[in-house]
């Protein structure tokens, strides 16, 4: 696997995610499903919030599935790293200003 900065990868470069709400309280899917998760990520391109692959619903890889919205970042507390599933690489330095409260 690479590590490299989030703002060398082609898929982050020029993004804007949202401005992040705040606070999230667990992966959407996982909360209307009644699923749980074991880690979240955010989608750097437009903030969804799913779970990890480690966890049983994996929606984070499904939303890039569904959406071609290719990376991640890691929103578990003192993280501060993402993953590119289009090249299938971690990123590194990457911060997000949500917290979670679950």
């Amino acid at each position: 696997m690479n590590v490299e900065l989030a703002a060398s990868c082609p898929h982050v470069r020029g993004t804007h995610p949202p401005v992040p709400s705040g606070y999230v309280d667990g992966c959407e899917d996982c909360r209307q499903s009644g699923g749980r998760w074991v880690e979240l990520r955010e989608c750097l391109t437009c903030g969804h919030v799913g779970c990890c692959d480690t966890s049983p619903g994996r929606h984070a890889a499904a939303h890039w599935a569904a959406t071609a919205h290719p990376a991640t970042a890691s929103l578990e507390p003192g993280d501060r790293w993402g993953w590119c599933y289009a090249d299938q690489r971690y990123l590194r330095s990457v911060r997000r200003g949500r917290r979670i409260t679950a």
